[in-house]
Order: C-alpha cells, then structure tokens, then sequence
C-alpha cells in the first residue's frame, strides 16, 4: 500500500473509531459499561495504527479518554492523525528551514 493510501486509510479507521467511542451517548446507563469494554481495545487499536513511541503515548490516553466519563467526545484517533500527518509535518519544516 502505498503511504498516501495508507495515511489517508488511517484517518478513515479513525474516524470510526471515534464513533465507536462516541456512541456510548447513544444509550445512558449502558453507555459506561460498553466505555469499559472499549477502553483496552481503543488503547490497543491507537497502538498498532501509530507504531513509534506517540502511538504508545496515544495509546494510553485513549485508554484513559475512553475510561472518564464524559471525555468521549474527545476524538484522540482523528486528533492523532493530524498531530501525525498535519502537525509534526509542519514542525519538522519549520526545524530544517
């Protein structure tokens, strides 16, 4: 694959995992068990579409994001794409320039 698909096919899979995550809101009560069985599995999730030392920060803070109530609104998968794609592109730029 080549990585202009690959980055935009991470993005596709991160938005649905945001939604996966956001849709707890879709039935209260029942809302926080599903948060706790999606927790480990969107750490892990962040952990193999992000394979550096970031991915496993980001890991851990989707874990935590999916775990407090009240943060899954956060959407940390499309977020970590654009720190990954958009905004560490820019920086490094800017650091050779």
């Amino acid at each position: 694959m080549d990585s202009k698909r690959k980055k935009y096919s991470l993005l596709v899979l991160g938005i649905l995992f945001d939604l996966v995550g956001m849709a707890s809101y879709l039935y209260p009560g029942i809302g926080e068990f599903a948060d706790f069985l999606w927790a480990p599995v969107a750490g892990w999730l962040m952990t193999r579409m992000y394979k550096s030392r970031k991915g496993q920060i980001a890991g851990i803070v989707s874990f935590v994001e999916e775990l407090v109530p009240g943060l899954d609104i956060i959407p940390t998968f499309t977020l970590m794409w654009f720190y990954t794609y958009v905004f560490s592109k820019k920086t490094a730029k800017a650091a050779t320039t």
